[in-house]
């Protein structure tokens, strides 16, 4: 079955369930855990006076240390989320990198495809799913 079909579901092509464990990320909890990241943020920012530049930076670091090294930020941990290679497995430390710097650009993560990944996702071969 296709992912044109109209029965088909976001991860279908990749091989991921439905729903439950492993299955795609949806939009409500990707935005949840954005918020709880970015919150974070502003709140070590506030704390040292920072800019808006600094809480991109602040949100930056916290998404390339806890990728690598949880498969998840805090708000994705939060929402019950994990970042994982579209094939399974650790997302190694350079992927991270490219993925945030693509996330804080913004258009690439609110540009989807059927199976609901961002192009900050496609371009380094990730995804985000539930735990």
């Amino acid at each position: 079955m296709t992912s044109t079909a109209p029965d088909a579901y976001p991860g279908q092509r990749l091989g991921l369930p439905r729903d439950g464990a492993g299955s795609v990320a949806r939009v409500g909890r990707r935005i949840g855990a954005l918020v709880i990241d970015y919150g974070a943020a502003y709140l070590i920012s506030g704390f040292f006076a920072f800019d808006a530049l600094a809480i991109l930076a602040i949100f930056g670091a916290i998404q390339i240390v806890f990728l690598p090294t949880l498969q998840a930020s805090p708000g994705h941990r939060i929402f019950g989320l994990r970042l994982e290679m579209v094939g399974g497995g650790w997302v190694g430390l350079w992927r991270p990198i490219i993925r945030t710097l693509l996330l804080i650009v913004v258009i690439p993560a609110v540009i989807w495809d059927a199976d609901q990944r961002g192009l900050h996702d496609k371009a380094v071969g990730t995804i985000l799913v539930r735990r």
